[in-house]
């Protein structure tokens, strides 16, 4: 058996090269340039095989290598998979509403720190939670939390800060780590689009109590789904499985019995006294795990994520030298002082004294085969998913008060959200772009731009 599956290995190799160089090169000739997209190879496809040679259908070999392999890449103790950057953001929350962290334990109607210009499933696991998110504004520009305005923000029910590096640009990590620990407040990285950014020379995902990655395909490494948290506290890294795992209490890896040795020496809740561990659970948990495929994948992926992040800035550098001169009208994303991003994005905002829209000028790109992306949901408060659930909010240092009875002065207390919605777009800088794709994305914006100098209608 040992020579077949050898056998099936290196043909497997063989038949991947073969085809994912014919894919490529595909992929090079299409009229269309996305705006993200995964860049795969043999590695990942032969792992995968050897996965599924093992029939194991769960977390196994591979899962272990990975979040080993993980945890050591960003210096930190633990690392745990799950299926989505999303599902990694619930655990995040979740984790912390357990009784196992007494007195910091989240309660229903604490107060959550984040901003309302982000993704929805930064924001969702704090109203899931039965949480009370407190918006704050961002700063153009960098399209990240106005820290300036989290103190002014924080009341005696605010129990942590959850934000995301917006497209991998960092935010101010050193004021926001000195409040944190000022107020006894949980910090956590959204990480899921900042992987390989850096905030003085430290991994971003590592300043946190806890942190979140995503491994979608438009994301800087890929397992199709997935996602994974970052911790160094034992003690979350424990609730953070228990969460994931069915809310189960035994921490026995799937296959495995009796890790601790005392499997029927427990007498907890009002459970007969020997129950087996492997089926008492102490928390209200989901079953949020991976499969052995998607990690090996991944696994592969992490062997190539320094060149991926490496080609991410060369591109961003490239798109900014090549738009530099059209920032008349434009905004260009910037980075704080200190801050090394690694660019899942490049992010343009319409100044107000343009003679065109973001809506004319995407459509323009699109038109064009060059692929945009809104800044995620714009300012959340605004979509009709919040509009029609109650919950309970406040923004910035006002009262808590339902999202239904939102008027229009609080939207105006978060101008540069609504900024970011109604001008604010991306364009791609992932590893698969070409240098001559950077230059028809550039020439692009450049036409439109030059047909809008004189006129509203494109007239000169």
């Amino acid at each position: 058996m040992p020579i077949l599956e050898n056998s099936l290995r290196n043909l497997t190799k063989l038949f991947a090269k073969a085809y994912w160089s014919a894919k490529v090169f595909k992929q090079k000739k299409s009229k269309y340039i996305a705006v993200s997209g995964k860049v795969v190879g043999h590695e990942e496809l032969s792992n995968m095989i050897d996965a599924s040679l093992d029939m194991w259908l769960t977390t196994g070999r591979f899962n272990d290598a990975f979040e080993e392999k993980l945890a050591k890449y960003f210096g930190l103790r633990f690392a745990l998979t799950t299926n989505s950057g999303s599902s990694a953001n619930l655990l995040a929350i979740s984790a912390l509403t357990s009784p196992l962290l007494k007195e910091r334990a989240l309660q229903a109607g604490d107060e959550v720190i984040t901003v309302a210009a982000g993704f929805p499933t930064t924001i969702n696991p704090i109203i899931q939670n039965n949480l009370i998110p407190v918006f704050v504004d961002v700063e153009l520009g960098s399209n990240n939390i106005d820290v300036d305005q989290v103190a002014e923000a924080i009341s005696e029910k605010t129990k942590a800060i959850f934000v995301a590096h917006t497209l991998g640009n960092v935010y101010d990590l050193e004021k926001l780590q000195i409040l944190a620990k000022k107020h006894n407040l949980w910090l956590i990285e959204d990480n899921c689009d900042a992987f390989g950014s850096r905030y003085l020379n430290q991994l971003t995902g590592t300043f946190g109590d806890i942190a979140t990655l995503s491994f979608y395909p438009a994301h800087h490494i890929t397992m199709g789904e997935g996602g994974a948290l970052l911790t160094d506290n034992p003690l979350l890294k424990k609730i953070i499985m228990s969460f994931r795992d069915w809310g189960r209490d035994c921490w026995c890896p799937p296959g495995k019995d009796n890790t601790c040795n005392n499997r029927f020496g427990f007498q907890v809740g009002k459970l007969p006294e020997g129950y087996d561990h492997k089926y008492i659970y102490s928390h209200i948990g989901y079953n949020l795990k991976i499969t052995d495929w998607q990690a090996a994948c991944a696994l592969a992926q992490l062997d190539k994520v320094d060149e991926f992040i490496e080609a991410r800035k060369r591109n961003f550098q490239t798109l900014f030298n090549g738009l530099i001169n059209c920032q008349e009208y434009l905004i260009l994303a910037k980075a704080i002082d200190g801050a090394d991003p690694s660019w899942f994005g490049f992010p343009i905002t319409v100044k107000d004294n343009a003679p065109f829209t973001k809506v004319e000028l995407t459509k323009f790109l699109e038109q064009n085969n060059i692929g945009t992306r809104q800044l995620f949901a714009g300012n959340i408060l605004r979509q009709p998913a919040y509009l029609n659930k109650e919950f309970k909010l406040r923004i910035r240092n006002t009262k808590v008060k339902s999202n239904l009875e939102l008027e229009d002065s609080d939207y105006e207390l978060l101008p540069n959200s609504d900024k970011v919605m109604n001008s604010c777009f991306w364009i791609g800088t992932w590893p698969g772009l070409q240098e001559q794709d950077l230059d028809q994305m550039i020439e692009t914006i450049k036409k439109f731009i030059d047909g809008y100098k004189y006129s509203r209608d494109g007239k000169n």
